[in-house]
This record gives structure tokens, sequence and C-alpha cells, in this order.
């Protein structure tokens, strides 16, 4: 099963934890994480299920292309890091 973690900032905003949870793309992954932890859901996605803009999301340190689909795939053994996007200089 693949290892979602979240970044620590994000406990300032919803109760989070890394688990482990199974699926082929991002978009499986996350929906399976999203049961077990499900106020996180809409702090990490928005209204049209697409990772929002202030998120970053990478699958074995590698960002993700797809942001609205989530399709990129996930290997069983896969590490999918969810973290708040920082701007600015």
């Amino acid at each position: 099963m693949a290892l979602v973690r979240f970044t620590e900032n994000l406990a300032r905003h919803c109760p989070v934890h890394d688990l482990e949870v199974a699926g082929t793309t991002v978009r499986e992954v996350l929906d399976a994480a999203f049961l077990a932890l499900p106020s996180v859901r809409s702090y990490v996605l928005d209204d049209q299920g697409g990772l929002r803009k202030h998120m970053a999301a990478f699958v074995d340190g590698e960002q993700i292309a797809d942001r609205r689909l989530l399709s990129d795939s996930v290997r069983a053994t896969s590490t999918i890091d969810l973290i708040q996007a920082l701007s600015g200089g």
C-alpha cells in the first residue's frame, strides 16, 4: 500500500497523520486517505476535486503532473507527500 504523508503545517488546520492506503493513481490513494481523514479533504482538494492552488503533491519525490484529475500513477511502494505550496521571494 502507498504511504500518504501530510506536512506538519496541515495539522494547524485539521487533524492529520501518515497512513497507508491502496490505489494505483493519486486520485484513488487520496480518496482512500480521505475516508480515514475526511476533514482534510476540503483543505487539500477544491470543489471540483482537483488539488488546491496552495497545495503541492509529490509521488516518490516527483511533483505530480495532473493537478486536476490526479491521474498520476502510484505503485504499492510509493510515498505521496502533500505539502502547502510556498510562493514569494
